[in-house]
């Protein structure tokens, strides 16, 4: 990665990478133009087949509702109910019988949306406007963003903080705050589920209608047949762009990510602002604006990649995850250590008063 001189303000971004701030001035209409749904019908051939779906309101108020996260294990209402066993001494209500817990229901929308993810196969990739809940693959039992069902989907959306970006301030990055934010009507979106290998992943920078730079996107890792075939990739992204994106955009700025696929061809993934809120990955952003490091008359982009395995780096999304103990103890997963717990903390309790007392007895005898 080429080194600058230059004095750069970081900033993280919505994708828990860390990314510097240019010269870039990204408006508020460039933000609504990257939306799904705008860009999807343009390129729908080029893309991975997707469903878009209006979020309802109510939805909308419990994605933001700050309250305790509870959702249901299938598309019906759970009611979680404790009596007494041989745990007799765990006391999990008040009156010693019964515990309920129950999963928020939108009985209309659960059926569409398993309408919907069965008309694509069964498994789907969710996603709203902008930004997917990658940040929160940690806490779904299988570790991925594979969903099957509104649960699934709602636990996602619920555990990231990129979509929290999208619901309270998609519009913070933007130069022109002078101006009022656009409405914007939330959408749902199904993708049907791809194996996608992530050293087939690549994010492209696009400035005045024109490919500038590629850089790996899982650039934590090394991949030897990126290093070994990146010019072979690089002229694959080229013909791609040149053929079937160039000048179809609503904007001449903005950010691709492509995935080759095993047989070499070349598919759109996602569309992205031009600007901090995307993460420029090896390049930065001063070098991607003008007056920066990346020389736009170059006949071809500049393209960037894990050279060794030296450089390779942990994932910027380990940022947020927990201990797994803490993720089977929220989710009921691990039945055993929530009663161990429950069992400490009643022993821990016993011991803290048994001290008082002993130093309420002392100072009484002084």
């Amino acid at each position: 990665m080429t080194k600058t001189n230059h004095k750069i303000n970081r900033k993280i971004l919505t994708d828990g990478h860390t990314s510097v701030t240019g010269n870039c001035s990204m408006k508020k209409e460039q933000v609504v133009n990257c939306q799904f749904s705008v860009w999807y019908p343009i390129f729908k051939k080029h893309t991975i087949k997707s469903v878009i779906l209006p979020l309802p309101q109510n939805v909308i108020d419990y994605l933001q509702d700050d309250g305790t996260l509870v959702v249901s294990g299938s598309d019906n209402n759970i009611q979680q109910t404790h009596t007494n066993s041989s745990d007799s001494d765990i006391q999990w209500s008040d009156d010693e019988t019964t515990s309920t817990a129950t999963a928020p229901e939108f009985p209309e929308f659960t059926s569409t949306v398993l309408e919907t993810i069965n008309a694509l196969g069964g498994r789907v990739f969710p996603k709203l406007n902008w930004s997917a809940p990658k940040d929160a693959s940690w806490i779904a039992l299988n570790s991925s963003l594979e969903c099957q069902n509104l649960s699934d989907i709602l636990l996602l959306f619920k555990s990231s903080d990129f979509i929290t970006h999208d619901l309270v301030h998609p519009f913070v990055q933007c130069s022109d705050q002078d101006s009022p934010d656009p409405v914007i009507n939330y959408e749902l979106v199904l993708r049907k589920w791809s194996e996608l290998i992530p050293g087939g992943e690549f994010r492209c920078f696009v400035k005045e209608n024109k490919l500038i730079a590629i850089s790996q996107r899982d650039y934590t890792q090394y991949y030897p047949h990126i290093l070994e075939h990146k010019e072979k990739i690089s002229q694959a992204i080229q013909d791609f762009f040149s053929r079937n994106i160039q000048y179809k955009f609503l904007d001449e700025d903005s950010v691709l990510d492509v995935y080759i696929d095993s047989k070499g061809k070349v598919w759109l993934i996602d569309l992205n602002p031009f600007g901090e809120v995307t993460d420029s990955l090896l390049f930065t952003w001063e070098e991607l604006t003008s007056g920066g490091g990346i020389d736009q008359q170059q006949e071809s982009p500049a393209f960037r990649c894990t050279t060794s395995e030296v450089t390779v780096q942990p994932s910027p999304c380990l940022s947020y995850r927990i201990p797994r103990d803490f993720v089977d103890l929220s989710t009921g997963e691990d039945a055993y250590k929530l009663i161990d717990f429950l069992k400490l903390k009643k022993s821990q309790q016993e011991e803290s008063d048994e001290e008082e007392e002993e130093e309420e007895e002392e100072e009484a005898q002084q």
